[in-house]
């Protein structure tokens, strides 16, 4: 099956999407099965039966030359929806001209084209429906003119912003190197490439095109006697709404339900496809790469019940990309201990951030997250239902973000927020859970924790916001708490003060911490254990303890020597890493490391080195380790770029 078949059946196999496409499915087998069957019964003229109530004869009544409404309403599907299509049709091929040419054509001719356009979508839709059947004239023909141009600017304004989008893609710029003609560059690299958000858009349009058309025609501009659709039976029986409601009643519900048919399939089949702006030919393969082999020295630390907190072993992350797909985190393995505290360290882009991500599962689709195992307090999280992994992360695990004031609702209230982790996780009620965000708000040390959990976001400190999100991740009894930068953009008194909170959190609750940084004194002086990433891998896991005298990865080395102290030389130039990390798809053969390593040869250029253990604890990925603890490699880091 095609991929864009594939996601049509998909938008289809949601519950609303199968619920609007059966919906849709009757709508069209009326259209063509009723003035087949009905069509003489809806046909027939009784003067005996004038405008008779509902009975056992006539379902919904008679009209005013005593025909059956029902039979009618029926009948009336086929012209409603012939009618109500062509006029989508119409606006949607006006829209795509207007909306795509602009990207073609030359600039002046463009901008007057766009220039009309959105003076006209500066009129409502149903004024300019108005004002064309007033210019065209009253009937079918008329009325389907009148709704396709006054549907046609809102289409092309969205085509127009889609093909902009397209049209600055590379391979429309190489199209036009080699000399593709306009009207080829826009038939065949560009509509290709919005067809599906547009076809998603036509769907939604043909429902508001049925209610505007019913529209003309209970005014009296569209369909005109002896035809017949469901405006004009509405307008016809909505004299006698006061006698007997059933004969406007039935056509306005046949344009309710079909119009909502349309918009909610439309709405399903949105949010299966998406926006995409690249076509299936630029999007690179599907399949993924194979998970590498398992790392040999990856050690559990158990926690009381003989298993990790936090056991992780080979994960990846890779997005979707033009030239296929990216690894930025590629082979991760590491294992937290219950009470322990694991520092993550390196550059900007190593990997740190979407590792932890990953473990929260809070990475979505396109992107896929694959691990020989990700298991949290014992429960594999990638073979596990949805539904129980996320009590079970809403319970057990805590996130500390970098910015608590953009995770945050700011027109919340804070206890408000923490509440709603105690009533959605826990099941407690409004006031006992708003009670405990009181109480987790006091045993993080904000000061007067009642008034403050009334007041919003933007009323807290740094500081207090920081803890704030803390102590909504002491909502539940968290095993863990991942603090990815929880100490970034605060002074430095803060900074003690939230690292002494994470401590206490830990010390009195046995709760494993994974801290992300890029201060490696920070977390050589909280952490139990660091872990060194460069490029997407874990290049050494070592012992905090053992941090300055014993790292063996000449990154670690470098990262050491590039941060200042009071001992620090100040005639000296400060220590930098030469030259820059590799960009996530443009990973390097061999040690990624290699291209600024001193030590490196052509056997690190050629062969990427796993983590052997060298001590207790210390594992090291490294083909030419350093051999003395003491040796900062002062020679790398001078001279270069940070």
């Amino acid at each position: 099956m095609s991929a864009p078949r594939s996601r049509w059946s998909a938008a289809a196999r949601t519950p609303v999407g199968a619920c609007a496409g059966l919906l849709l499915l009757a709508v069209l087998v009326l259209a063509v099965l009723a003035p087949i069957l009905w069509g003489d019964e809806a046909s027939v003229v009784d003067t005996d039966a004038i405008q008779q109530g509902p009975s056992d004869a006539h379902l919904l009544g008679t009209d005013n030359l005593g025909r059956d409404i029902f039979y009618r309403v029926l009948v009336a599907t086929r012209l409603s929806l012939l009618l109500a299509v062509t006029a989508t049709v119409l606006g949607v091929v006006l829209g795509l001209i207007l909306g795509a040419v602009p990207s073609v054509l030359p600039r002046r001719a463009g901008r007057f084209v766009t220039s009309v356009v959105n003076i006209a979508v500066a009129f409502p839709g149903l004024l300019l429906a108005l004002f064309f059947a007033v210019i065209f004239g009253v009937g079918a023909t008329g009325a389907v003119l009148a709704i396709g141009l006054a549907m046609a600017p809102a289409f092309a304004r969205l085509t127009q912003t889609l093909s902009a989008s397209v049209a600055g893609q590379d391979f429309v710029a190489a199209a036009r190197t080699v000399g593709v003609g306009r009207i080829r560059l826009l038939t065949r690299h560009i509509l290709p490439n919005i067809a599906e958000p547009l076809a998603v858009n036509a769907t939604i349009g043909a429902g508001s095109s049925l209610l505007a058309f019913a529209g003309l025609s209970f005014l009296g501009l569209g369909i005109q006697a002896p035809d017949y659709d469901w405006g004009r039976l509405l307008g016809e029986g909505l004299g006698r709404i006061n006698l007997t409601p059933a004969p406007a009643l039935a056509p306005c519900v046949a344009v309710v339900v079909t119009g909502l048919a349309f918009n909610l399939f439309g709405e399903a089949a949105a949010a299966a496809l998406g926006v995409r702006t690249l076509s299936h030919k630029t999007a690179g393969p599907r399949a993924l790469p194979p998970l590498p082999p398992s790392a040999p020295d990856a050690t559990d630390r158990p926690d009381a019940e003989g298993r990790p907190v936090l056991a992780v072993e080979n994960l990846r992350v890779a997005f979707p990309g033009p030239a296929g797909w990216t690894t930025p985190v590629r082979g991760v393995s590491f294992s937290v201990g219950a009470g322990e505290a694991v520092g993550v360290v390196g550059e900007s882009g190593s990997g740190k951030s979407l590792t932890a991500m990953a473990v929260s599962r809070l990475i979505e689709p396109p992107a896929h997250v694959s691990a020989h195992r990700l298991d949290f307090t014992g429960t594999p999280l990638l073979d596990t239902d949805e539904r129980e992994v996320r009590r079970l992360l809403g319970t057990s695990l805590a996130m500390v973000f970098q910015d608590p004031m953009s995770s945050f609702n700011p027109v919340t209230g804070m206890g408000r927020q923490l509440a709603e982790v105690a009533e959605h996780h826990q099941g407690l009620s409004r006031r006992a859970a708003f009670a405990r965000a009181v109480d987790r708000l006091r045993a993080v040390h904000v000061p007067a924790p009642e008034r403050r959990a009334r007041q919003y976001p933007h009323e807290f400190s740094g500081g207090m916001r920081q803890r704030a999100m803390i102590g909504m991740g002491l909502m539940g009894d968290p095993r863990l708490v991942i603090a990815d930068e929880p100490t970034t953009a605060l002074d430095v008194t803060v900074q003690r003060q939230v690292l002494r909170l994470l401590a206490e959190v830990r010390e009195e609750r046995g709760t494993a911490v994974l801290l992300i940084s890029h201060d490696i004194t920070v977390v050589a002086r909280t952490c139990d254990r660091v872990l060194v990433m460069y490029a997407g891998r874990i290049v050494e896991d070592l012992p905090a303890a053992d941090l300055f005298t014993a790292a063996r990865h000449p990154y670690t080395r470098a990262l050491l020597a590039a941060v200042p102290d009071l001992e620090t030389d100040r005639d000296r130039p400060l220590a930098v890493i030469p030259g820059r990390p590799p960009e996530p798809d443009r990973i390097p053969q061999g040690c990624a490391f290699a291209p600024r390593c001193p030590r490196a040869d052509d056997h690190c250029r050629r062969e990427d080195p796993e983590p052997v253990t060298h001590a207790i604890g210390h594992r090291v990925a490294c083909w030419h380790p350093v051999r003395e603890g003491t040796e900062l490699l002062e020679e790398s880091t001078r001279g270069g770029t940070a």
